[in-house]
């Protein structure tokens, strides 16, 4: 238990601390405030609302739902408006900005005074970021996230951005779609606010923030436009206060435990494999080693279970009106470890005992005996292509290319991949491994760019799938056999950089394995004629390449994890 200071601590440093209470007391007068509310707990609420994040629409409404809770509570809240990272509308990538957003939130919540804090997210990096920020600040703080859109419709058919969303483009690169119908899908794929409706990465982040215990239960899954929405900000807000009382740290509920959790929770989910990144770097913040051996560990004995788009043909609501992760938990709770203690003070054990299994009348989450799929939804991969690893998702892979052999088709960057797919001199066959380089961390800001598109004189063909190789990321809402995350990325001299055309790539996901079939002398011939690309010449994207971490570490700034991570 602690004593909150409320808007006196933390003070502005003018030499005399008197002073300093006096003129700030001054100033919040002029904003309405009397003593009564300065004697209050100060509670901060990180607000990510932007016109040019439109998921986050109706964000403004969720955050006066948690300032009304935090008045019931009888705290003071104070909301902080911070940088928005939506993926959609910023360049070159969302990724680059997520340890922008991670400083600027931790910074935020150090300068100002924050009892507890609330962290208000959605669009998918916005969430990792914050919570980056949060362990490394180590104040109470509390999730609540936009929660996801509600699908929509075309010709009878329910749509869901953004799975289905690269379902129907793909369609129209075939030549499927006229120009008029992919407008009339452009309008239908988003129906409401909120993120992403199926499990992309913004709802995997929320579902497995919610089994790290970072939320209140029921958190992750409500939608956006719904009613239990604001209720759950009132209450988070509510929460805000007693934690705030009771000292409740990020610190205290992210454990080693509980990081095994959220990678239980990642595997039942069938989640985005942006997720291993996000949980490596948040976990990193804690001190914690999350490594791909973790993730493979998981995915040995946990099935998929969970009914959503892209490993699946639900969405996100359905999995809210099926009970929501307080019934995916109850399901999984022989696998976890039921001592974790998240913000609601209790431990997990002592929450299942009053949740129900998930009901016979549903569908969306399936029992261990009657899984979706079997075990290793996603998989960690080691070879000669990628020393230090890389992921890939075999839940929505086509079975049939988890073990392949091809030569390589090599693209130098997502620009190059843009100017030349569909070139009808392309030489490309199905069996050809697509490969992209100089998209990871350094190189790029590790874009989504890993789900290269099937080269358009295939696609006409009905060539649906081939394997793709890089070091970049892919939406979680995407599909296919793609293999992604390689480290060391070819920037800093990663094999991927010594890759050619024609030269034989080994695919085998049972085997855990991704290879390049080149003897070692003429790999470090190749690798004598490596010349690493420039780094860029300013501001924050040069800080980033300086100091950015590979994907098998989170991404991460190495100047802002725990030594011994960074190291």
């Amino acid at each position: 238990m602690s004593s909150p200071q409320g808007v006196t601590g933390k003070l502005t440093t003018y030499g005399d601390v008197g002073f300093s209470q006096y003129v700030r007391r001054a100033f919040l007068s002029s904003a309405g405030f009397d003593q009564q509310d300065m004697d209050r707990p100060a509670i901060g609420i990180i607000d990510t609302s932007s016109d040019y994040t439109p998921c986050h629409r109706d964000m403004p409404q969720l955050v006066d739902a948690v300032r009304r809770g935090v008045l019931q509570a009888g705290g003071l809240p104070l909301v902080c408006p911070t940088l928005s990272v939506g993926e959609t509308i910023i360049a070159p990538t969302g990724m680059l900005y997520r340890n922008l957003l991670a400083m600027e939130t931790e910074e935020a919540i150090r300068a100002y005074p924050m009892d507890a804090v609330v962290l208000v997210g959605g669009c998918d990096k916005t969430v990792p970021a914050q919570w980056m920020a949060a362990v490394s600040a180590n104040v109470p703080a509390i999730g609540v996230v936009a929660g996801p859109m509600r699908a929509g419709s075309w010709h009878g058919e329910p749509l869901g951005a953004c799975t289905d969303c690269r379902g129907y483009w793909a369609r129209y690169r075939a030549g499927e779609l006229q120009e008029h119908e992919l407008r009339e899908v452009e309008q239908s794929l988003c129906s409401t606010a909120g993120t992403c409706m199926v499990m992309g990465t913004a709802s995997t982040m929320a579902c497995t923030l919610e089994a790290l215990g970072l939320m209140l239960p029921g958190s992750a899954a409500a939608p956006a436009d719904s009613g239990d929405r604001l209720r759950n900000g009132v209450a988070s807000g509510r929460r805000a206060v007693e934690l705030a009382h009771e000292a409740i740290r990020p610190g205290d509920v992210i454990s080693s435990a509980a990081i095994r959790n959220a990678l239980t929770v990642l595997m039942a989910l069938g989640g985005s494999t942006n997720a291993v990144i996000h949980l490596t770097a948040i976990a990193g913040r804690a001190g914690i080693k999350l490594t791909l051996d973790d993730l493979h560990a998981a995915g040995q004995k946990i099935p998929l279970l969970v009914d959503c788009k892209p490993a699946g043909g639900g969405y996100l609501p359905d999995l809210h009106a099926a009970g929501g992760m307080p019934a995916l938990l109850k399901v999984l709770e022989g696998h976890l470890d039921l001592t974790t203690r998240g913000v609601t003070g209790r431990t997990l054990g002592d929450l299942l005992q009053q949740v129900p299994l998930p009901g016979a009348w549903q569908q969306t989450i399936r029992s261990l005996e009657n899984p979706l799929g079997p075990p290793g939804a996603l998989a960690a991969l080691k070879g000669t292509l990628a020393p230090t690893g890389a992921v890939i998702k075999p839940a929505a892979a086509t079975p049939g290319l988890l073990k392949h052999r091809g030569p390589a088709l090599v693209f130098e960057s997502p620009e190059d991949v843009a100017a030349r797919i569909d070139d009808p001199r392309l030489n490309v066959t199905a069996d050809h491994v697509l490969v992209l380089r100089n998209s990871g961390p350094v190189a790029a800001g590790m874009p989504e760019s890993g789900s290269i598109p099937i080269p358009r004189q295939l696609a006409v063909r009905g060539v649906e799938d081939m394997v793709r190789v890089s070091d970049a990321r892919m939406s979680g809402t995407a599909y296919g056999t793609v293999v992604l995350h390689c480290s060391p990325e070819s920037a800093v001299g990663g094999p991927l950089a010594l890759v050619q055309d024609g030269d034989l790539i080994e695919l085998d996901v049972s085997g855990r394995r991704i290879d390049l079939m080149v003897d070692a002398r003429e790999m470090e011939r190749r690798r004598q004629n490596f010349v690493p690309p420039p780094l860029p010449e300013r501001g924050w994207r040069q800080l980033y390449a300086q100091h950015v971490t590979q994907a098998d570490q989170g991404a991460d700034l190495d100047f802002l994890m725990p030594s011994s991570e960074a190291d």
